[in-house]
Formats: C-alpha cells, sequence, structure tokens
C-alpha cells in the first residue's frame, strides 16, 4: 500500500485566513470612523483638562495653608470643580466606547457583524488611560487641601 499524500497547507479561496483560523478582523470603515470621533472627543477632553489644570494647581497651592471656608481655599474648591467639568469630554468618550464595545462584541459572537472589537478595545485602553490620569491629578490636588 502507497504511503499517503501530504496535506496540502494552502487554504480553499472561499474561506478567509481570519475566518478560518478565528483571528480578529479590523473594523470597517464606518466603525472606524465612529472610533475616530471618540478618540477625538477623549483628546478634547484631556486638552481642555491640561488648559485647566494650570489655574486649579496655582489656587490649591494658594489656597494650602489657608483656612476651610476660607477665600482661597474656596477659589481653590471652585478651581477643582472647574476641573472636573473640563474633563467632561474624556469621560463622556470613555462611556461611548465602552457601550460601543459591548454592542459590538455582542453583535461579533451573534454573527451580525464582523471584526472591530480590538479596534474599539485599544481606543477605550487609551481613552481609560486619559481619565485614570485626570482622576489621579485630581484627587492629588485634593489631598494638598485642608479637609473640613
Amino acid at each position: 500500500m502507497p504511503p499517503p499524500e501530504p496535506r496540502s497547507n494552502t487554504r480553499s479561496p472561499s474561506r478567509s485566513p481570519a475566518k478560518a483560523v478565528g483571528l480578529p478582523q479590523p473594523a470597517d470603515a464606518a466603525l472606524s470612523a465612529q472610533i475616530a470621533r471618540y478618540a477625538e472627543q477623549a483628546d478634547k477632553g484631556a486638552s481642555a483638562f491640561d488648559a485647566a489644570y494650570a489655574t486649579a494647581d496655582r489656587l490649591v497651592g494658594a489656597a494650602r495653608t489657608a483656612g476651610v471656608s476660607s477665600d482661597a481655599w474656596v477659589s481653590a474648591q471652585v478651581a477643582i470643580s472647574a476641573l472636573e467639568s473640563a474633563r467632561n469630554d474624556s469621560v463622556s468618550a470613555l462611556a461611548s466606547l465602552d457601550t460601543l464595545y459591548v454592542q459590538r462584541s455582542n453583535d461579533v459572537a451573534d454573527g451580525q457583524a464582523a471584526g472591530g472589537v480590538q479596534d474599539i478595545d485599544a481606543a477605550r485602553s487609551a481613552a481609560l488611560a486619559l481619565v485614570d490620569q485626570q482622576n489621579d491629578r485630581i484627587d492629588a490636588l485634593k489631598a494638598r487641601l485642608p479637609q473640613p
């Protein structure tokens, strides 16, 4: 009996390599545009936060030795509130990316969409890093102020 012929490593043309082995697929153009909009929104929030941070940092420094409820302390608290408001675009973009991630993951699992989950996750991770950094900076400012 002759030995069996070796198997070929070629795939049939009807099966794409990504689908054949379960590799992640990139986002389509519409999803890529949506992800880019949210990433830009997060960056816009980061820019607004950075612009407001210098003022908050200066006012917190001035209020560091002031008493609670003094004019300097109140001014610092107002500046911190403005800082939290300035980052709204970053927080909103993160929430939108979280929602988009869940929706797309469900659609891919249900066979209603193909790919894009990793693209969303990358943008979501970047937005989360911005928001985490903003949280840390706000917490550091608050820690420098006398507490009631």
